[in-house]
């Protein structure tokens, strides 16, 4: 039985869930659920302290993928170095779409909130929504590039806060 949806992950395989961002898999179990055998990829978001069940079956309809391709995150990282895309929409309406591409868990759409909301120390204050949303984004891009380069979530931060132009105060 083949189905095009089932991806393979190894445990410790670090892997991307579109809702919850960068997890790895402690392993693979079976469950019997309704009386039938299910296999569960078990997998832990460390640092939202989460567990996940996904059936492998499901794995990929669940959006379930394996860290982006070192071109896939060039590609983000082109899109940081663009110029911001801010249309002229009620906030509400933006605030929704940035929520979609953030939980999308495509490191490119993830790259165009942080452009698309990022300030420079001379523009306008941001509100606490947008602050909350670019955060948001920073922190989702910033586990899935530390787990690619194997450097810490702090570095990667640091690492897209500068690509970014972002000054940040001293605290």
């Amino acid at each position: 039985m083949t189905n095009d949806n089932v991806i393979d992950f190894s445990t410790g395989d670090y892997v991307v869930y579109p809702a919850h961002g960068v997890g790895q898999i402690d392993g693979i179990e079976t469950q019997t659920i309704s009386g039938m055998e299910i296999k569960l990829y078990n997998i832990s978001f460390e640092k939202d302290r989460m567990r996940l069940k996904v059936p492998v079956m499901k794995a990929g309809n669940a959006g379930l993928r394996k860290l982006c391709t070192e071109d896939r995150l060039k590609d983000a990282i082109k899109t940081l170095k663009g110029k911001a895309k801010i249309r002229r929409t009620m906030w509400s309406r933006r605030a929704q779409e940035y929520e979609m591409k953030i939980n999308s868990g495509d490191p490119v759409a993830i790259a165009e909130v942080l452009r698309d909301l990022k300030r420079d120390n001379e523009e306008s204050e941001q509100s606490y929504s947008e602050r909350q949303i670019y955060q948001s984004a920073l922190e989702r891009l910033a586990r899935e590039v530390a787990a690619i380069e194997k450097i810490s979530e702090t570095k990667a931060t640091e690492q897209l806060e500068d690509i970014l132009g972002t000054i940040k105060a001293a605290a």
